[in-house]
């Protein structure tokens, strides 16, 4: 029972969603509008001044995808594949990307998501022989909680770790090396990008058992809108088969995420040949894609089982016969920024 005059506030992370679109949607009508005077009057003024119009169409800049790991409203690191501007820096531009400001906190917002670095955090960045050494300036420091210290040092690890050119990384704040934050975060190792949203586990289950492994599995959100990460730790063999199977399994009960299969739908066999992986389903796997979020069932399904080695292309089956994927549910980006923006037809999107 609350005390008297004390009322308790529960927000679901659908509507934190939603509150960051419509507050992105508001800024950005109010920015075109201010936008749109501004040029009147400047067209205006500039009549007079130009009496010959030249042509100043510019080629449009060549862009390159990139993985942006952003925070959800119930703490999930969530990565989005965007385009930007092709450079040499690629790495730097991306953290960049993550670095709280009124630009990268509008686009994140449209997503329904949020940055992870606080703002005016400078990055300096060294990759070596597959070490990734990254210097955050004191402004990273300013973190609110343990939490967010987690979640910060986490997307930066993850976010390199996604390029081929990296393996580890290892942080500096300052130009110093630390051990711990300042809510304790321990930064002393060095991080490869594994155990992303790590669900809870019992140790005493862990050294009871032993053989512990652990797999990433990706279900969708609860809005349906994009695929959440989640690092599961299993008492077997950590293989297609079982991640497949505890795919099948779903969120846990209080995890706010969607399960992506129905609960009666059953794995026939899973085969791996010259890199092929076929998976087998029983028919009511025709059930979820055949709904409303066919096509995060099919992409959760092939995102989880890629990750494993040796994996170069996942087929599915539906009691043994290849089932045949529409073209528009077939992606190897996962989370497109335009693709989530589009669950949201009511935002205003500005030309």
């Amino acid at each position: 029972m609350m005390a008297k005059g004390k009322w308790k506030l529960n927000i679901r992370r659908v509507d934190v969603e939603r509150m960051l679109i419509l507050c992105a949607s508001a800024l950005v009508v109010a920015l075109a509008l201010h936008q749109d005077q501004t040029a009147a009057v400047q067209y205006e003024e500039s009549l007079t001044n130009i009496p010959v119009l030249s042509d100043t169409t510019q080629s449009a800049p060549e862009t390159q995808a990139t993985v942006v790991y952003y925070q959800d409203g119930e703490g999930y690191l969530v990565p989005v594949t965007r385009q930007i501007e092709k450079t040499d820096g690629v790495a730097r531009a991306t953290l960049n990307l993550m670095v709280a400001s009124s630009a990268n906190d509008l686009a994140a917002a449209r997503l329904g998501l949020k940055t992870t670095i606080p703002e005016g955090t400078k990055i300096d960045l060294d990759i070596a022989n597959g070490k990734a050494r990254v210097d955050l300036s004191k402004e990273a420091l300013s973190c609110f909680s343990a939490e967010q210290e987690t979640i910060m040092v986490e997307s930066v690890a993850n976010t390199l770790c996604g390029f081929d050119s990296v393996e580890e990384v290892t942080f500096l704040f300052d130009g110093q090396k630390r051990s711990k934050l300042t809510y304790g975060t321990d930064v002393a190792g060095a991080f490869n990008g594994n155990n992303i949203n790590l669900e809870s586990v019992d140790a005493a289950a862990v050294e009871t058992m032993g053989g512990a492994h652990q797999v990433q599995l990706y279900f969708p959100s609860a809005t349906g809108r994009m695929l959440v990460p989640v690092t599961r730790t299993v008492f077997s063999d950590a293989d297609v088969t079982t991640a497949i199977l505890e795919l099948a399994k779903g969120p846990r009960p209080d995890s706010g995420l969607s399960a992506p299969l129905p609960k009666d739908c059953g794995l026939l066999g899973v085969q791996m040949k010259n890199g092929v992986v076929t998976i087998n389903f029983t028919k009511a796997f025709m059930d979820a894609v055949e709904g409303d979020q066919g096509a995060q069932t099919l992409r959760a399904v092939i995102f989880t089982a890629s990750q494993f080695p040796g994996v170069k292309q996942v087929k599915i089956a539906v009691e043994g016969k290849e089932y045949q994927p529409p073209r528009e549910t077939q992606t190897t980006f996962l989370n497109q920024d335009t693709e989530i923006m589009t669950y949201y037809p009511g935002v205003i999107e500005i030309d």
